[in-house]
């Protein structure tokens, strides 16, 4: 079996998991929703510059449809998140939004692709859950606002969506000039928000470095990577590997920001980690190339 698709995926999210600890360092007030338009952008404009001048980008292969509604999903999930938090605090957030993405990706793959989901993505996606809720549990935990729920879930759904509809642009275009196409649509959905809040933090020379390494480093390289595996293993097994990114948010907490966590989050990242084991290298069925990934087919072409 080929286990690099779910490698490069696995290592997308760990880069993600890489955004909380870089922002500690940013000086200044930064509005949330200021820092995903400005990855986004910094993300994808560079993105679209390279594969235009390397000449990698075929207007002919783009499925316009698929990429609009893809980066109408990426877009949505950033201030759908943001709020979330912001709501019902950063824990509970987390937990729904990331938590619950899997499950609507297996919901999403059932209703669109008509594909059932099988014994390993199920134990998987419940170790990981539990592992989420274990994760978070010695958190002093907020009042829990049912608007910010709500919230948190529909962005788990965004997510879902957005992987499950970006895997559609990846059968007819390559890993980086579509990411390159969908976050600079992306971005351009989410500019309007860099009109309503403060950026003086910008002008900061400090911050410099932490914002663009936002947007190359825990945006572009690795959606890059998140797209390459999801290009041939299936979506739901991608978003499920995605809850690596609250397990490297927490380690790096404790070992870099000098967060303590108790035994029980301990045992929440070995289950996160359990559950990410067992949907790598839990499958007998290999994805040798993409054109296994194009046998999914949708109505978004």
């Amino acid at each position: 079996m080929n286990y690099w698709p779910y490698i490069w995926v696995l290592l997308g999210a760990m880069l993600w998991g890489t955004t909380g600890t870089a922002q500690s360092f940013l000086e200044g007030t930064a509005h949330p929703l200021t820092i995903g338009a400005l990855r986004l952008s910094i993300g994808g404009f560079t993105l679209l510059a390279f594969v235009l001048w390397t000449k990698k980008l075929m207007f002919r292969s783009i499925p316009w449809k698929a990429v609009f509604l893809s980066a109408a999903t990426m877009a949505l999930f950033q201030p759908l998140f943001f709020s979330s938090v912001q709501l019902t605090g950063i824990a509970i957030g987390t937990v729904v939004a990331i938590g619950s993405a899997p499950v609507f990706s297996g919901i999403l793959e059932w209703a669109v692709l008509r594909k059932k989901t099988d014994r390993v993505w199920a134990m998987a996606t419940g170790l990981a859950i539990v592992g989420c809720l274990l994760l978070f549990a010695d958190k002093d935990a907020p009042a829990v606002n049912p608007v910010g729920i709500l919230l948190a879930l529909s962005a788990g759904l965004s997510f879902a969506a957005y992987a499950l509809i970006s895997k559609k642009v990846l059968e007819r275009m390559d890993a980086v000039p579509s990411v390159a196409v969908i976050f600079s649509l992306s971005a351009l959905y989410l500019m309007p928000f860099l009109f309503f809040f403060d950026l003086s933090y910008i002008a900061a020379p400090e911050n410099l470095g932490v914002i663009l390494y936002l947007g190359l480093g825990a945006t572009s390289l690795s959606y890059i990577l998140f797209s390459s595996g999801l290009k041939i293993i299936p979506s739901s097994s991608a978003v499920t590997l995605s809850l690596a990114e609250p397990m490297t948010a927490a380690l790096l907490g404790v070992f870099i920001v000098g967060e303590v966590l108790t035994g029980i989050a301990w045992l929440g990242v070995l289950l996160l980690l359990g559950g990410i084991l067992v949907l790598t290298f839990g499958r007998k069925k290999s994805y040798p190339n993409s054109k296994a990934a194009s046998m999914e087919k949708t109505p978004l072409s």
